[in-house]
């Protein structure tokens, strides 16, 4: 049985890997449940699995928020690198799963990572610990899609990622400039939380996904292509040397990437894991991406291509942006604006410490923040 700790259990990452979980009784044993600011789940969550660990950052007074059981407060980071914890499924938004990636990965755990901005703050620090035998698996659809492909490949030409296109991938400037969070919470084909929602609507998560594939599997950037798939039927192409194109394809569903971490290198049936139809999905559509309707991925490439703390400063301010969107204070074509901003002051430094690293972090949300007032 596999002992797993789930960083981020009431996101919608966190939920779909207790379904599959659910799926599979024998096969898992739930030792630690970290949630946010749901409250209310993360005690369903706790009545029914009784793990050994819980952490709740929501709140001031955890003990009283929640009925603990049998189960011990702990922190993300003791949970992770946890004795009895065998695999860690990162699933904590944005850059705060940073360093309880860097941390579970030191102390020698599969680390599953659905938390993209951890690889793409810190890539060479998590390079370094996979070359020195730590294992990190890719838990998101695109990677996982990618991963997939390589299995027993070694010749690679090129890695091409699809994306959506997201909700307005038909609108010009004017209909962009009146998008509200309502609008961009709308994703056409997947079922995702505020955060990455938001961003595959600006296709930041494109490019983070771009910048996390060239860290996780070694492939230099001018080998990594992106084109636009409204279906989100086929998640990625892995091409070959040979001209040989590989895709994954499958429902746009992420308890099959998370099954497959899970379980890897088995592949098991789930019932509970809709099969793609390939006759009744008709028609697959292709098409370039148009960079100059989505700002924010050439600003995300271009921070992550320059290396160094830029693409630290770029997940945090985009946290930040993200968040004032969502809040009703910062418009939806003001976030590449104030991305942008950001990364223009900074003064970039090595990545290859944590602490210059959670430094830039800190720094980016101050300055996003005070940035924001001059644009509204």
């Amino acid at each position: 049985m596999k002992h797993i700790a789930i960083l981020g259990s009431t996101g919608s990452v966190g939920r779909q890997t207790l379904d599959v979980i659910r799926s599979f009784p024998n096969a898992f044993s739930v030792t630690g449940l970290a949630g946010w600011t749901n409250v209310t789940l993360l005690q369903e969550q706790l009545d029914e699995f009784n793990p050994t660990f819980v952490s709740y950052s929501g709140a001031d007074d955890t003990e009283t928020s929640l009925q603990l059981g049998k189960s011990k407060l702990s922190t993300l980071i003791d949970m992770a690198c946890d004795p009895k914890v065998d695999l860690v499924v990162m699933a904590i938004a944005g850059p705060a799963s940073l360093v309880p990636t860097i941390e579970a990965l030191r102390a020698g755990k599969t680390v599953a990572l659905a938390s993209k901005e951890a690889i793409v703050a810190a890539g060479p620090i998590i390079q370094q610990l996979v070359a020195q035998g730590a294992t990190l698996f890719p838990l998101d659809s695109e990677p996982s899609a990618i991963w997939q492909c390589l299995q027993g490949e070694t010749e690679i030409s090129k890695l091409i990622i699809t994306a959506s296109g997201g909700p307005f991938r038909t609108y010009d400037a004017i209909e962009l400039a009146k998008v509200t969070a309502e609008d961009a919470l709308k994703h056409p084909t997947w079922s995702m939380g505020k955060k990455i929602t938001i961003d595959s609507a600006t296709l930041m998560n494109k490019a983070l996904e771009v910048i996390e594939s060239h860290w996780m599997f070694g492939i230099p950037w001018e080998n990594i292509d992106v084109v636009v798939h409204p279906q989100s039927i086929i998640h990625s192409f892995v091409e070959y040397k040979d001209g040989s194109i590989k895709a994954q394809m499958g429902r746009p569903d992420m308890k099959l990437p998370i099954q497959y971490a899970l379980f890897y290198p088995e592949r098991k049936e789930n019932p509970q894991i809709e099969r793609l139809d390939i006759a009744a999905t008709a028609t697959l559509n292709f098409e370039p991406l148009l960079i100059e309707r989505y700002p924010c991925y050439t600003i995300a490439l271009e921070a992550g291509k320059s290396g160094g703390t830029y693409p630290a400063a770029l997940c945090a301010a985009d946290d930040i942006a993200v968040e004032l969107f969502l809040g009703g204070s910062l418009g939806f074509m003001e976030i590449p604006t104030l991305i942008s901003k950001v990364l223009d002051e900074h003064i970039p430094g090595e990545a290859t410490s944590l602490d210059a690293i959670l430094a830039t972090d800190r720094w980016a949300r101050d300055r996003a923040r005070e940035l924001s007032k001059l644009l509204t």
